[in-house]
């Protein structure tokens, strides 16, 4: 069940039969040339009509968007910055109680 099966080449049946030599030709250049008519490309996409409803749509959600955006990154400003000082506050708390150690 867990061993690979392995696909075996089948033996070829006969010799195989070499291509017949290819005889070299001549190109005769065409006198009659056809007139190209100019295609106009096809767009790739379709184009999106906005009308006033979407329009306010997109903005409101972008708009929704960066106030999100703006409120997590204050968030985490602000943690860092409670951190920070939460820090400062420890180091000077630890720096006076070994500093009032060594008066004693």
């Amino acid at each position: 069940m867990f061993h690979p099966k392995i696909p075996t080449m089948p033996t070829p049946t006969g010799h195989a039969a070499l291509p017949a030599a290819v005889e070299p030709t001549t190109v005769v250049p065409s006198t009659q040339r056809t007139p190209t008519v100019p295609v106009a490309p096809e767009p790739a996409r379709p184009t999106i009509q906005l009308t006033p409803g979407t329009v306010i749509a997109l903005v409101g959600g972008g708009t929704a968007v960066v106030l999100v955006v703006g409120a997590v990154l204050v968030s985490l400003l602000l943690a860092v910055a409670i951190t920070g000082a939460s820090v400062a506050v420890c180091a000077v708390v630890v720096r006076s109680i070994l500093a009032s150690d060594t008066r004693r």
